[in-house]
């Protein structure tokens, strides 16, 4: 049986490393933390922000309200607090459907 590596995963994520996820700068992070009420991160002594898995998810969230289906920050704000988990339910569809598109693509394309 081959040996597989297990997957690790990070308990927190600087700030960098977000704005890296999503492919943009750093201040629309920090943008986004003061705007939304769902992104808080935890900093160490030093100050620097400090992202849980969690924190990811919520800054996700936002990323696909604002980015991807271009609603205004007013309009993603009423939209999170409004119905938090059928917008979570959404992105979590779309992201799948994203996924079988690409794999769907590359099996067209070895043929």
């Amino acid at each position: 049986m081959p040996y597989k590596k297990p997957k690790i995963e990070k308990h927190f994520y600087t700030i960098g490393e977000v704005a890296d996820m999503f492919g943009v700068n750093t201040s629309l992070i920090r943008f986004w933390e003061k705007t939304f009420d769902n992104i808080k991160p935890q900093k160490n002594n030093k100050g620097n922000r400090l992202f849980t898995p969690e924190a990811v998810d919520e800054v996700r969230l936002v990323f696909h309200l604002v980015k991807e289906r271009g609603m205004t920050l007013e309009g993603a704000k009423q939209k999170i607090k409004q119905n938090k988990e059928d917008t979570i339910q959404e992105h979590e569809i779309v992201k799948r459907l994203q996924t079988i598109r690409e794999m769907l693509t590359n099996i067209r394309d070895e043929l």
